[in-house]
């Protein structure tokens, strides 16, 4: 692909990318660059935009000439006392989630799992760490508190303070030319951008996916939100388990969440049937059928995504319609990573052995 066809891929990724001129200087120098992403381990119950979404969006990365590197971040999740505060507890639960992106169809060919504690007995990683945490206030890094699922107001630990300068040290160690990870993770990417000259390094670019919404109705408290941080008010999270799809729901699950779901009639925005469709579900078929009886104006077949957007905003296509296609389409994408995770007997056996793990938030 040429440049132009790169980045048109990533910005099928990016929800905000900070810069585009950047981005288009590192694909006009490199044919071959670093991205990375991180995630803590935590629990068996992996949601959608965990699982599918994610592969979706790594391999179009790959596609476009990335070398992914995907930072299991046990110790983070140690600091942020995830799973009981028990690092082999963690470090198991890493491995399962492995397994589930392979179900996914990840392309790990062009992927590199590199574990934290690996780089933890290393004088460079946390000589980068203590430079930050240098170059740092400590408002700037309780402001990064988000990064966690915490915020400004909550009683952080002592460890937790640490964990943005570890996070921001993970970019400049992994020698990441950009930083591919949610919304919801912005402010310790744009402190690497602020703190990487001052200290001998790079401006990591930074693109930053989309974050899958809940399928709830959006609270009306938050109106008023920046628009970043509404997004991540909305996102989709495992501790409201019946506003989100997991990888391992049934068929009767999935339908009976989708039909609870949040879809008024018309609206586009803000509405999670819609972003399945959008963001999943056209990613993976051209079309899409939906069925409905002949008295409701017969079956309809739709090739694109906002050709969906135009239909639902003038009524001809019923929240009903929208609800029960998803449902369709989302088991008939679920049902051979669900059958792979409930049945394979080495995953089986992670997965069971992982639900008896004490799991803290």
């Amino acid at each position: 692909m040429n440049v132009n066809e790169r980045l048109k891929l990533i910005k099928e990724v990016g929800e905000e990318i900070v810069t585009n001129d950047e981005l288009k200087a590192l694909l006009n120098e490199k044919e071959k660059f670093v991205a990375y992403d991180g995630f803590e381990p935590s629990g068996t119950d992996i949601h959608i935009a965990q699982g599918l979404l994610r592969a979706i969006n790594v391999n179009k990365m790959t596609k476009a000439g990335a070398h992914f590197k995907m930072w299991v971040a046990d110790w983070h999740a140690w600091a942020n006392n995830k799973m009981g505060g028990d690092l082999e507890k963690i470090q198991y639960v890493g491995n399962y989630y492995i397994e589930v992106w392979k179900a996914c169809g990840m392309d790990l060919d062009n992927v590199e799992f590199i574990w934290a504690s690996e780089a933890m007995g290393k004088k460079e990683y946390w000589k980068i760490v203590m430079n930050i945490a240098r170059t740092s206030s400590l408002n700037r890094i309780i402001r990064c508190g988000q990064i966690m699922g915490r915020s400004e107001k909550d009683n952080l630990s002592a460890s937790q303070i640490f964990y943005p300068c570890m996070q921001a040290a993970d970019i400049f160690y992994l020698k990441a030319d950009v930083t591919q990870l949610g919304v919801d993770q912005r402010k310790v990417n744009v402190l690497a951008r602020e703190v990487g000259p001052k200290l001998g390094f790079w401006k990591p670019i930074i693109v930053s996916h989309h974050m899958l919404m809940g399928l709830n109705e959006p609270p009306k408290d938050s109106k008023d939100m920046d628009a970043k941080d509404r997004t991540i008010e909305l996102k989709m999270s495992k501790s409201k388990p019946d506003t989100a799809i997991f990888m391992t729901d049934s068929e009767k699950d999935i339908k009976r969440k989708m039909n609870k779901a949040w879809c008024p009639q018309g609206q586009v925005d803000e509405n999670p049937i819609m972003e399945y469709f959008k963001y999943i579900i056209f990613e993976k078929y051209d079309k899409i059928d939906i069925k409905r009886p002949e008295k409701f104006g017969g079956d309809l077949n739709i090739g694109s995504y906002d050709e969906l957007t135009e239909m639902f905003s003038s009524g001809k296509v019923h929240p009903m319609d929208l609800k029960n296609t998803a449902g369709n389409y989302i088991n008939e994408l679920i049902d051979p990573i669900r059958e792979k995770l409930l049945n394979d007997p080495k995953i089986k056996e992670m997965r069971e052995k992982i639900q008896t793990f004490k799991v803290t938030r």
